[in-house]
């Protein structure tokens, strides 16, 4: 059962909690997270206290409190660090159109941490030996920018909480594919949905502005690799087509939004594997799975972690990414659970 630190909101500690439940998200959606107790056990917390698992990412700002008389439960919730980071915008210097940074990866990072969280949060004093030349997106949330950054030289964010000098640690490491050390198959101890549909539109007839004869008519196409064009790529019975109608919709309005319903439309595919594993894989990082008897394999990056504590079992369950390679396949979307029994 891990501890769950509390601590004033400049950081000095006042003591362990006695919960019931946690539940901590971190990753790309949620960012939050809710601390339950006993309304027996319950004792006041004062607002943007922090609250933590020592060494681990688990923690964040007290900012909301869930009282439930009927159950008997008072909950503590709020931002975790890295939906802090979600919450801070890079805007674009005045006079300039994007924001940039250049130089060292965790030197970036540091003065972009240090300036949206002052006296909370820092970066690692520790060098990566890789530089970077990087323009932000526009008005992009501090995370999103800074991972993309990250990525674009094959490294990840890693944030911990230094309980020792009261501060959130976020540093630039590596990121780890599993999938060439540790392929999940139907071969070890997992259980797994795959769902492979080819039965997705790849032409689609857009219909805008103007009447009969004279109406604005564009045919987008995907590819098997689900890029979108005006250039057609399957034919006969490996064509399927579908109108879309956009009434009064420019050429240009109807290619942008034609685009968005045909990767809505087009060929999926589904990933969901639950598992016991000793592997722990951090945000960023690549894992892979193959059924041997169907011959679809993928690999997807971890994008969200969700933590949580229930009767006497911690269980992590691991999200993936749209972002997949996968055998003659287009978008994947996955689940991986794990569940230890509680250690002492």
């Amino acid at each position: 059962m891990s501890d769950v630190i509390v601590a004033t909101p400049e950081g000095e500690e006042i003591g362990a909690m006695l919960y019931k439940e946690y539940d901590f998200e971190v990753g790309d959606f949620e960012n939050t997270f809710l601390i339950t107790c006993l309304r027996s056990e319950w004792k006041k917390i004062e607002d943007r206290s922090r609250i933590y698992i020592p060494g681990t990412e688990y923690g964040g700002v007290y900012r909301e409190t869930d009282s439930k008389t009927k159950i008997g439960t008072i909950g503590a919730g709020g931002f975790t660090w890295r939906g802090m980071l979600q919450n801070k915008i890079i805007e674009p210097p005045a006079g300039q159109d994007y924001a940039t940074d250049s130089g060292e990866l965790n030197a970036i990072i540091g003065a972009r941490v240090r300036a949206a969280e002052p006296g909370l949060f820092v970066g690692s004093s520790d060098t990566t030996g890789v530089t970077v030349s990087y323009q932000y997106g526009r008005y992009v949330p501090l995370y999103e920018g800074l991972k993309a950054m990250l990525k674009s030289v094959g490294y990840k964010m890693k944030i911990t909480y230094d309980q020792e000098n009261c501060v959130v640690v976020v540093e630039a490491v590596p990121i780890v594919d599993y999938s060439s050390e540790i392929e999940f198959s139907s071969d070890m101890n997992a259980d797994y949905d795959m769902v492979r549909d080819l039965k997705g539109v790849n032409h689609l007839i857009c219909l805008g502005s103007g009447e009969l004869r004279n109406r604005e008519v564009v045919h987008l196409y995907v590819d098997e690799n689900g890029n979108v064009s005006q250039q057609q790529t399957f034919f006969g019975t490996d064509e399927i087509a579908k109108v879309y109608d956009y009434a009064g919709a420019s050429r240009a309005d109807l290619i942008q939004s034609g685009t968005e319903q045909l990767k809505q439309y087009a060929n999926k595919t589904s990933f969901r594997i639950e598992l016991e594993s000793n592997k722990e894989v951090d945000i960023g990082d690549i894992v892979g799975g193959r059924d041997y008897i169907t011959g679809i394999k993928m690999t997807s990056p971890i994008v969200t972690k969700i933590v949580r504590w229930r009767d006497g079992f911690e269980e992590t369950d691991y999200k993936l990414s749209d972002e997949v390679n996968i055998e003659d396949l287009e978008e994947t979307a996955g689940l991986m659970s794990v569940e230890r029994g509680e250690t002492i």
